[in-house]
C-alpha cells in the first residue's frame, strides 16, 4: 500500500543509512558545491564520479612506464598488452555469460556493425530484420546501412515493431505474433534490451527462444541494461550483444564498450567476420603467419588494442580497485 511518508526527504535519508552500498559513497570524490554541501548526483550516464583510487591507479602506470618502459606491456603489475583480459571476469558476472563468451573493446555502435558483419546473414527469401520503431537512432542506422550493404532496401527490410494506438509499449503477445507472421522471412532479431525512450524490458528468453524456432539470429543492444538489470546471456542462448559502459556503468561517453557472443559460435567458421591481428592465435601471434588463425573465444572478434587516454585510466582504476578487493 502506498504511504505518502515514504516520499518525505527524512524517509528517503533513512532509506539511504539502510541502503547496503551506501558505503561506497565514500569511495568516490564528489564536486564541490556553492553551499559545501554533498550534491544529489544523478549524471552517471553522462559521466560518473571519479573513485578515489584512481588517483592511485594513474601513478601505478606512471611507475611502470618510467621503470619498465616497453616492457611494461609485459612485465608492469597488471601487463598492457593483456590488459583487456583482466576484465572478462567482471564483464562475465555483469551479464551472466563465460569469460570466453565476453570481451572489452571499441565502443558500442563500431561493435555493433562488427556484430551484424557476422549474424546478420541474408538470403534471397530470408532478410528480414526486426526492430523497435523508437530504436535509439544508431541503431537504426546500423540495421539500414547494413540492409543496403546486403543489397536490400532499408523500408523493406527493416520491420518495426510498433505498440498498439493510444499505448507506449509493445505488448510481448505482439511481438511473437509478429515474429510468427514474418516467420520463415525473419534473418534477424535486433532490439535493446531496454528501451531508452519508452523504459520497456523485453523478455530477452522467450524473445530469443521464439526466433530460434524460425532459425533466427538474436542480438540485443545491452546500453541500458548492463549494469542495470538481471541478465543471463549464455542461459538465454542469446547469439550475440553489444554494451557501452557510460550509462549505467558510469564511465561517460568515450568509455571501451563489450561484446558477448555465445560459445556455439565461436568455432562456426560459416561465419561472415572482420579479422584482425589482434584477433589472431596469442601464442603465434608475433610469428606474423599470413593465415588468420582465430582465438577460439570472443577475442577473435578483436581489431585493435590501441587504448587512449580515458581508457587507460578506466582500465587502471578498474584493475587497481580488483587488486585492493
Amino acid at each position: 500500500m502506498f504511504n505518502p511518508e515514504d516520499c518525505s526527504l527524512k524517509a528517503a535519508l533513512n532509506f539511504d543509512k539502510k541502503d547496503e552500498l551506501a558505503k561506497f559513497q565514500e569511495k568516490f570524490h564528489f564536486p564541490k558545491t556553492q553551499n559545501a554541501q554533498k550534491p544529489l548526483y544523478f549524471c552517471g550516464h553522462s559521466l560518473g564520479l571519479m573513485p578515489k583510487q584512481t588517483a592511485a591507479a594513474i601513478e601505478e602506470i606512471n611507475e611502470a612506464w618510467k621503470t619498465f618502459a616497453v616492457d611494461g606491456h609485459f612485465h608492469s603489475a597488471w601487463p598492457w598488452v593483456s590488459s583487456h583480459e583482466s576484465l572478462s571476469a567482471s564483464l562475465s558476472r555483469l551479464v551472466v555469460a563465460k569469460e570466453s563468451e565476453v570481451v572489452a573493446m571499441n565502443t558500442l555502435t563500431v561493435n555493433l556493425h562488427l556484430l551484424l558483419v557476422s549474424f546478420y546473414k541474408p538470403k534471397k527469401n530470408k532478410f528480414k530484420i526486426l526492430i523497435e520503431n523508437n530504436t535509439f537512432p544508431s541503431d537504426k542506422y546500423a540495421v539500414d546501412s547494413h540492409a543496403r550493404l546486403h543489397g536490400f532496401e532499408p523500408k523493406e527490410c527493416v520491420v518495426e515493431l510498433k505498440p498498439r494506438e493510444g499505448e507506449m509499449i509493445v505488448r510481448e503477445e505482439d511481438i511473437f505474433s509478429q515474429i510468427e507472421d514474418l516467420g520463415d522471412s525473419l534473418a534477424l532479431v535486433m532490439l535493446g534490451n531496454c528501451n531508452y525512450l519508452s523504459g520497456q524490458k523485453f523478455n530477452m528468453k522467450a524473445i530469443t527462444e521464439h526466433a530460434h524456432r524460425f532459425e533466427a539470429m538474436v542480438g540485443f543492444n545491452l546500453a541500458h541494461g548492463a549494469g542495470n538489470i538481471d541478465l543471463k546471456l549464455h542461459e538465454w542462448k542469446v547469439d550475440f550483444a553489444t554494451w557501452c559502459t557510460y550509462k549505467y556503468i558510469n564511465s561517460g561517453p568515450g568509455g571501451m564498450a563489450g561484446i558477448f557472443i555465445h560459445e556455439k559460435h565461436h568455432l562456426d567458421k560459416s561465419l561472415n567476420r572482420f579479422e584482425g591481428w589482434w584477433g589472431h592465435n596469442k601464442k603465434e601471434r608475433f610469428k606474423m603467419a599470413p593465415v588468420f588463425d582465430p582465438i577460439p573465444t570472443a577475442e577473435a572478434w578483436q581489431l585493435y588494442q590501441v587504448l587512449r587516454k580515458k581508457e587507460i585510466i578506466s582500465l587502471a582504476t578498474w584493475n587497481f580497485y580488483l587488486r585492493q578487493n
